[in-house]
């Protein structure tokens, strides 16, 4: 039986739908697509029935990735994580000519499905708002916290968490494998000791991993992308079937084998973020250049 989730409940805060959890090292978990939550004055503008709509919240949701998160934040991780469907609102794109996806009507506000069906049709009017209301505070409070982190700690990691299908959707754009576990990597945030790091921590557990395959890239604040060199990037993305019955959407018993990994490379990263020097990140990687080798391919979640 397959589930199809309808749209979660509100947020606490529902002005403000990502939440926030303090912790003592310098590595911030985001994970951006975890969300359900659509809000009434939004789904107004979806074509799609209730049916519809629940299906494509069940294709296109990162599913309990908030809760492969947990034990890395019991660790003393900070965390960011969005309550907010990323149908509404996509806070990975760019919100403007930069962003590759706009082509496929997946922008930051999506107007096209996962298999290029009509999702909603917005006038630039309405990609102001959603941008006023939802895409420009996402930013702003995320890049906030990572702000603070890197101020209190000298500098700051993001350990970007994300999942995708075992069946490529139509609307993806990247390399064809689907690895258990792709580690995205962006050339000026991402440093080599952080990769070689994550490789480690899958050949452990017994992970078969690729680079920057099927997805591309790790997401870095707009104030610190390109800009300031005690900011980095490191995109772990799992297959969801590794974790998850896709069908039911019930965790499988290789979801603590994820959370581990999770707890791992946030772990690792700390203690190489801890112990390194000043300098320890240069635009373009640093540490093993083997680790980071190869394309980087087009595309993000």
């Amino acid at each position: 039986m397959t589930a199809t989730p309808s749209p979660g409940a509100a947020p606490p805060d529902p002005s403000h739908p990502w939440e926030r959890v303090d912790g003592r090292v310098p590595v911030v978990i985001h994970v951006p697509h975890a969300g359900t939550w659509i809000p009434d004055d939004e789904r107004d503008a979806f074509v799609l029935g209730d049916d519809a709509l629940a299906d494509e919240l069940r294709r296109m949701t990162d599913h309990a990735t908030d809760v492969l998160a947990q034990a890395a934040v019991e660790a003393g991780a900070y965390a960011s994580v969005n309550r907010l469907s990323r149908l509404v609102c996509d806070p990975e794109r760019f919100p403007d000519e930069r962003e590759e996806l706009e082509a496929v009507g997946m922008g930051f506000a999506y107007t096209r499905t996962a298999d290029g069906k009509p999702l909603r049709d917005l006038g630039e009017a309405d990609r102001d708002r959603l941008r006023d209301r939802w895409f420009d505070p996402y930013a702003e409070a995320f890049g906030d916290l990572v702000r603070e982190v890197r101020e209190e700690h000298g500098r700051c990691l993001v350990l970007d968490l994300h999942s995708y299908p075992a069946e490529r959707l139509a609307y993806e754009r990247g390399r064809i494998a689907r690895p258990d576990v792709c580690l995205g990597k962006d050339e000026g945030h991402t440093p080599g000791w952080a990769m070689t790091s994550a490789i480690e921590a899958c050949e452990r557990l017994g992970l078969w991993w690729d680079i920057n395959t099927p997805f591309a890239g790790a997401y870095v604040p707009e104030w610190a992308y390109g800009k300031d060199r005690s900011v980095s990037a490191l995109m772990l993305e799992v297959r969801r079937d590794v974790y998850l019955d896709e069908e039911t959407l019930e965790l499988t018993d290789g979801a603590p084998l994820v959370a581990e990994l999770v707890r791992q490379v946030a772990v690792g990263l700390e203690m190489d973020v801890v112990e390194l020097a000043d300098g320890w990140i240069g635009f373009g990687g640093g540490g093993d250049p083997d680790a980071v080798a190869g394309d980087d391919g087009d595309e993000d979640d």
